[in-house]
Formats: C-alpha cells, structure tokens, sequence
C-alpha cells in the first residue's frame, strides 16, 4: 500500500533499484497483478489495484497479450483509478 507519488520518487531516487508496484501506480519499473486478479475470478471484491483483462480479451491469452500490451503503453495502471 504505497501511495503512487512516493512510490514514482523512490523509483527515480534509485535507478539502480527495480521497484515492482503492485497497487502503487505507474511510477514504478515494473507491474504485477496476479493471474486471477487478471482475470476477474475473485471470490470477493475486487482490490482497487485489480484490471479485469479477460472482460474485454476473449480467452486467456488474449488477457494476458492486453495486460502486456497496456503495461506497456502505460495505460495500466491509471494512477486515478488503480493506486493507493
């Protein structure tokens, strides 16, 4: 639970030091969301750092190609909607 602004300065501070976010936005050098989090099979409510990519992909590995794809692109995460 690391907001995102502290989570991108920790990431520019330390360049040699690969942070991983989980929940703690688009600064970091990396993403992680865990396969059923990727696709919606939870058995509760959905954390706000979760992205649903099997809503709109077809099968599982077209979720995947998306999760990639929008990393990436770094439309996911959206800072507004998936980070603490």
């Amino acid at each position: 639970m690391v907001p995102a602004p502290l989570a991108a300065e920790l990431t520019a501070e330390l360049p040699h030091c690969h942070t991983i976010g989980i929940g703690a936005g688009n600064g970091t050098a990396g993403q992680v969301l865990g396969l059923n989090d990727m696709l919606g099979r939870n058995l509760g409510k959905m954390p706000k750092f979760v992205h649903n990519c099997m809503q709109d992909a077809g099968s599982v590995r077209g979720a995947m190609v998306a999760y990639v794809a929008a990393v990436i692109a770094q439309t996911f995460p959206d800072d507004a909607l998936h980070a603490w």
